[in-house]
């Protein structure tokens, strides 16, 4: 099995020491190249073309998030693994837009390094165990809003008559159960069959259930 070619990348020459010190025993790595700043790391990334680059988010001039979005589309086949010592939301998600495979803190330790580079190496995503809560979190409350986004046109008491709907409850039943006329439901109906874009009353109870309409009331 090839060794994994790596490139390391941090303004702080003892922390590059430290590194190659650490990596350099492990049979499966070899340490390729370091560089101090952005414009070094660009340069070294071309010239050797490393497997994966150990990259600190804090780099003088340019970010390490700008770095990677660099190195991620001029050379996809390089692999960045974001090192940092700050837990920052706005930091990790920009890593992980910019198409960092990995986001480790460097108060993990050298044995999950390694593990973190083992990993990105056979082509996996890592996150680090102290923030990987938070992506689930933001994900969930992305979704939370792409769902709620999905009935923006519709007035609140639109969204009680689709979900009626969705229900399966016809046009008399939803007039009983919100103290409305037959005639003004239907108008209600009508108007939300136009808002969604669909043709009936079975797609808009479809488009209910699929984007969790109950949820957003």
């Amino acid at each position: 099995m090839s060794k994994q070619r790596l490139l390391l990348v941090d303004d702080h020459e003892v922390v590059r020491l430290g590194l190659r010190a650490l990596l350099e025993h492990h049979p499966q790595f070899e340490v390729v190249g370091e560089a101090a700043n952005s414009k070094e790391t660009m340069e070294k990334v071309e010239a050797i073309k490393p497997d994966i680059v150990l990259l600190d988010i804090r780099l003088p001039g340019v970010s390490g998030v700008e770095v990677c979005e660099d190195i991620t589309q001029k050379y996809p086949d390089v692999r960045v693994i974001i090192l940092t010592s700050y837990a920052e939301d706005e930091m990790l998600f920009s890593a992980i837009r910019a198409g960092a495979s990995g986001y480790v803190l460097k108060q993990i330790g050298g044995d999950g390094l390694i593990r973190a580079i083992e990993a990105v190496g056979r082509g996996e995503a890592l996150l680090d165990p102290a923030v990987t809560q938070r992506v689930f979190q933001e994900v969930r409350r992305a979704v939370k809003e792409e769902e709620a986004s999905a009935f923006v046109n519709l007035s609140q008491q639109e969204k009680h008559v689709l979900q009626l709907v969705s229900e399966g409850k016809t046009n008399r039943e939803i007039a009983k159960a919100l103290y409305l006329g037959e005639g003004t439901v239907r108008n209600y109906v009508s108007s939300i069959l136009s808002k969604l874009g669909v043709s009936n009353r079975a797609e808009a109870a479809a488009y209910a259930v699929e984007h969790s309409l109950r949820e957003n009331l």
